[in-house]
């Protein structure tokens, strides 16, 4: 049983937790690998002496940030994950699972930018002290300082590192706190604005080095460090004897030279900033032709539908596109699920969005400036004049490997149900080139009126595999939470789902050992789109899977 354990483990963090020991190893190794240098280093003798081990963590930190700087943005190039994703000939299924946690590595490497930088901050408010009361007579050009004594605080705000670090803490602060989930979800121009500083960022990190706040010794040969020079004080030379014993036979040719370093840091940037610029520019090329809106229909609880159109638009079935509406926001854009992906024979596609948040309020209200938005009613389809609308993608998903199982269980969540909607649309169309046997959808909403907005798929995908004779390749479970009020469903055209419609809450530890106990020794992808109680529980339960030898392995939706 441990074993089956352990597998489940494997094929569900295994990857995740490989790429984070690279990533944690790399970071380690950058970090002590530049502490040495600066610590050991001849170079640096005379600095190190001045700074102390505020140089040593000032430079390691650098080199840390100089990594993750790089890397952050790659996370974010949206087009390169989705082509990598459909190249099914260069990355495996683990690999594709593996760019679904982008989201992730992008958060995890702004964290350490934060936190490397506060150390980095901090290492540099000791360096700046340090200028100012251990000003080198015997080498006035490798100061920083203009004299000694000199104010720290004239120091930061008098010089370009200084300038140029002040900024660049205030723009990561505001770029942290507007990541926090609480702005996001009731606030999202806040953090889409202030995260777009992003680029403002990046310049000023490239200008920071240029002052040249720290320097290292050119002529080692000549003057090697701790040598005796000629106008060397007899209470130097005692104070240094122990350190000089070895050069004490060979006094200083020359005097020490200083010159700072080359900037560095955009090497590390430039190359992943300039390919996310050109990204960023191919997709507001792409996406620079409005959309025609087709249809709009109002579902119950205020959920609506857009049937839109667009020339040579593709995609396939769990992608998601990026939604853009002048008239409500200039600079606004947000994520939605495709609900019907376009086919040979039809050439329109459509999404579903709840109407939640103020753009989706805005939105709506452009849609039916003339109807109250908090009506529940039976679909209602209107046809206007409808305001301008851009679509940036698709983009890849996690839900598009729902066909690279043998067996596959989807799980939704009220809305949530929306990237399984184009699975089933793409089996009522006959979607070809897929692998997929056995399809287990469950769905849990909280009310009974939430089953309309795709009630009359369910219905067409049950009906189309029963009259093949497949009716074993759709299992249907259907869960209301809500108990008040709650009503049967009464219409003849949606008899399958009455007797597929459950009162309360899945029992999933059970559901996942019947299916364990059905596909024994098979790997079963789940799918999971709706709330963290239900995405955790079942994340939990597939990891630590002892169903008949059964491995889940889990997927969860989200949108990089």
């Amino acid at each position: 049983m441990m074993v089956v354990s352990v597998r489940s483990w494997l094929a569900n963090e295994g990857g995740k937790h490989f790429v984070l020991m690279l990533w944690l190893g790399a970071n380690t190794w950058l970090f002590v690998k530049t502490f040495l240098l600066y610590s050991t280093g001849q170079q640096y003798h005379y600095l190190y002496k001045m700074l102390g081990l505020g140089l040593c963590i000032s430079r390691a930190s650098a080199s840390v940030l100089n990594l993750n700087c790089s890397l952050v943005l790659l996370p974010m190039c949206r087009s390169l994950l989705t082509f990598v994703r459909g190249t099914h000939t260069v990355s495996s299924r683990r690999t594709r699972r593996l760019l679904d946690k982008s989201k992730t590595f992008h958060v995890a490497c702004g964290v350490a930018i934060c936190i490397f930088s506060v150390i980095h901050v901090s290492a540099h408010l000791v360096n700046v002290v340090n200028f100012s009361g251990s000003y080198s007579e015997d080498f006035p050009a490798l100061n920083f300082a203009r004299y000694k004594g000199e104010d720290p605080k004239r120091i930061i705000l008098t010089t370009v590192p200084g300038v140029t670090g002040v900024l660049l803490v205030l723009i990561l602060f505001l770029m942290f706190t507007s990541s926090s989930y609480c702005v996001r979800i009731y606030n999202y121009e806040i953090f889409w604005y202030t995260h777009n500083l992003f680029i403002v960022f990046y310049i000023i990190l490239m200008v920071h080095m240029v002052g040249g706040a720290l320097k290292y010794q050119t002529n080692i040969e000549a003057h090697p460090p701790g040598c005796l020079r000629a106008n060397q004080s007899s209470t130097e030379q005692q104070g240094e004897e122990l350190e000089q014993r070895e050069e004490e036979d060979r006094p200083c040719r020359e005097e020490a030279q200083f010159q700072p370093h080359y900037p560095q840091t955009w090497i590390w940037v430039s190359g992943p900033l300039c390919f996310y610029c050109a990204e960023r520019l191919y997709r507001y090329i792409r996406s620079s032709d409005p959309v025609t809106i087709v249809t709009v229909i109002r579902h119950p609880c205020d959920v609506i539908e857009l049937g839109m159109l667009k020339k040579n638009f593709k995609a396939r079935p769990g992608q998601y596109i990026v939604l853009n509406c002048p008239s409500v926001s200039s600079f606004e854009n947000h994520p939605f699920t495709l609900t019907a992906c376009p086919t040979e024979s039809k050439e329109t596609f459509g999404i579903h969005l709840r109407v939640v948040g103020d753009w989706t309020e805005r939105f709506t209200q452009l849609l039916f400036p003339d109807l109250r938005t908090d009506l529940d009613i039976l679909p209602v389809v209107h046809q206007r004049r409808y305001p301008k609308l851009y679509v940036d993608g698709p983009f890849g998903s996690p839900s598009e490997e729902v066909f690279n199982y043998d067996v596959s269980l989807c799980v939704a969540g009220g809305i949530g149900v929306t990237p399984f909607a184009c699975v089933l649309h793409a089996l009522l169309d006959d979607w070809k080139g897929f692998r997929l046997k056995r399809l287990y959808f469950v769905w849990v909403c909280r009310e009974l009126q939430s089953l309309y907005w795709f009630a009359e798929l369910l219905c067409a995908v049950h009906h189309k595999l029963w009259h093949e004779n497949r009716p074993d390749y759709f299992n249907l479970k259907l869960y209301v939470t809500r108990t008040d009020n709650l009503q049967c469903i009464s219409e003849e055209k949606y008899r399958p789902l009455a007797s597929r419609l459950l009162v309360g809450r899945p029992r999933w530890k059970i559901l996942l050992d019947d299916i364990g106990r059905t596909n024994r020794h098979k790997r079963v992808g789940v799918f999971c789109c709706g709330p963290k109680g239900i995405s955790r529980t079942l994340h939990r339960l597939c990891n630590s899977a002892h169903f008949h030898g059964t491995t889940f392995e889990f997927n969860k939706e989200s949108f990089s």
